[in-house]
């Protein structure tokens, strides 16, 4: 019996540490907290009810993704990308997904399609009603299902961790109104899957990219200290 409550008790555990990662993992994808932004492990254990020792396992979790530097004696901000690195993301993006094309249209098919363009649609009216939280996920989701098409899963993962370290680099170097990509690139782009064009997919794709970065702004940010309390309060549904 004691076993089984342990268990539970640690299954329980794990789940209110996985809420709160995906809570903070998509409050820095969506530009809530912002490049900068300082995490301090009192305040975050004061909004999510938990212990200061578990916010400071989900803030290790985030820095092993590259989202959140952790610094002594500073404590935990949201990872601001150096200038390089931020070039690096986009260009390692462009050399993955591009080569992925041709396993993408060796499987694809009308389904694949029909998502993809109800995730266009989606982006277009997100942008349109200026929800930047929404658009960023619909954005981001365009190239993580495109990619997913190949059925290479390992692919399909390190896709999805760079579109997030993507919005990093977009939160600090973008434009006031710069959520996720150009849409009207994104219907390009479908436009050419349905075509089966190889050759002038790839070359959009690169395109998109190289459009992606020649937007960009490269002045850092400076440090912020977030409301975690209208994050993340309880009617937020947060992990509590």
């Amino acid at each position: 019996m004691k076993s089984e409550t342990g268990q539970r008790q640690a299954a329980e555990l794990h789940q209110k540490d996985e809420a709160i990662y995906q809570a903070l993992m998509n409050a820095i994808v969506e530009h809530q907290l912002p490049p900068g932004s300082k995490l301090p492990e009192e305040a975050l254990s004061a909004v999510f009810g938990v212990s200061r020792t578990g916010i400071r396992k989900v803030l290790q979790r985030l820095a092993a993704v590259q989202m959140v530097t952790l610094t002594p004696k500073r404590g935990a901000q949201v990872t601001t990308p150096g200038v390089d690195e931020a070039r690096d993301i986009f260009r390692t993006r462009s050399l993955i997904e591009c080569a992925n094309l041709p396993a993408v249209l060796a499987h694809l098919q009308a389904p694949h399609l029909a998502a993809l363009a109800q995730l266009i649609e989606q982006e277009n009216q997100a942008h349109a009603d200026r929800d930047g939280a929404a658009a960023i996920r619909l954005s981001a989701a365009f190239h993580i299902q495109l990619q997913a098409i190949s059925g290479n899963q390992v692919l399909t993962g390190i896709v999805t961790r760079l579109t997030q370290r993507s919005s990093l680099v977009i939160a600090a170097y973008g434009a006031p109104w710069q959520h996720g990509c150009r849409c009207d690139d994104h219907s390009r782009l479908l436009s050419l899957l349905r075509d089966r064009a190889l050759a002038p997919l790839t070359q959009a794709l690169q395109h998109h990219f190289d459009h992606i970065v020649s937007s960009l702004h490269f002045e850092r940010s400076g440090e912020t200290l977030p409301d975690f309390s209208r994050l993340f309060g309880s009617d937020k549904g947060n992990a509590s």
